[in-house]
């Protein structure tokens, strides 16, 4: 049960769910609060790195196919 719990498909559901609240934050600090940019670029930078983490454990549970 432990296993299950830090397991790569869990982290990267985890991942996913945190990238899509980062998603709908970021929409509506851009319609509620216009004037921060300094606020709106540190969320998309946040969703930037979740990305980056999604996409490296992608990788590893699916390892790219050698051509």
């Amino acid at each position: 049960m432990d296993d299950n719990l830090h397991s790569l498909t869990r982290q990267l559901i985890e991942l996913r769910m945190e990238h899509a609240d980062l998603d709908a934050l970021i929409d509506q600090a851009g319609v509620s609060h216009p004037d921060d940019e300094l606020a709106l670029r540190r969320l998309k930078k946040r969703r930037l790195l979740l990305r980056d983490r999604i996409a490296r454990l992608e990788a590893e549970i699916e390892p790219p196919e050698p051509a």
